[in-house]
Order: C-alpha cells, then sequence, then structure tokens
C-alpha cells in the first residue's frame, strides 16, 4: 500500500471520529485541519530545538578548537627554546 492511500485512509477516519465526536456534543476540534496545523506547529518547533542543538554544538567545538589551540602554542612557547639548544647543541658537534 502506497503511502498516499495510507495518508487518505487515515485522514478519512480522523474526518468520520471528528464528525462523530461532533455529533455526540464532545469536541468540534478534531478534524484534519487542526491535526495538519499542529503537526506543523510541532515541526517549527522541533526544527527549532534541532537548530539550538547545533547552535551549542558549534560553540562547544568553537570553544575545544580554541582551547587546543592554546595548548599547541603554549606546548611550542615551552618546547621551542629547548628545541633550538638541542639543534644548536647538535650542530657544534
Amino acid at each position: 500500500m502506497n503511502t498516499q492511500k495510507v495518508l487518505s485512509l487515515v485522514l478519512e477516519g480522523v474526518d468520520s471520529l471528528g464528525f462523530r465526536l461532533d455529533d455526540m456534543g464532545i469536541t468540534s476540534k478534531l478534524n484534519r485541519h487542526n491535526i495538519a496545523a499542529f503537526l506543523m506547529a510541532e515541526q517549527k518547533h522541533l526544527e527549532g530545538e534541532w537548530d539550538s542543538l547545533q547552535a551549542k554544538v558549534d560553540r562547544r567545538r568553537s570553544q575545544f578548537e580554541h582551547l587546543t589551540q592554546q595548548v599547541e602554542d603554549r606546548a611550542d612557547a615551552l618546547i621551542g627554546p629547548v628545541r633550538a639548544q638541542v639543534n644548536r647543541f647538535r650542530a657544534s658537534h
């Protein structure tokens, strides 16, 4: 069964249920339009949550890269003079 047939069947069921509930005086809020609006709102909500998570990940990645660069710079500052002395010592012998 293809997705279009399934979707049509589901929407017909929702409409039928909505009509029956409305006839019984329970609610008139269950119909395909309200469900579609709810799904669209939830989709936007999830997109916003995803964007927020991506921003947090990007921020942490940037912080990690900055910290890594600082460690490399400090290691070069400490090891650089020692390396220069070793190279001079090798060159003189």
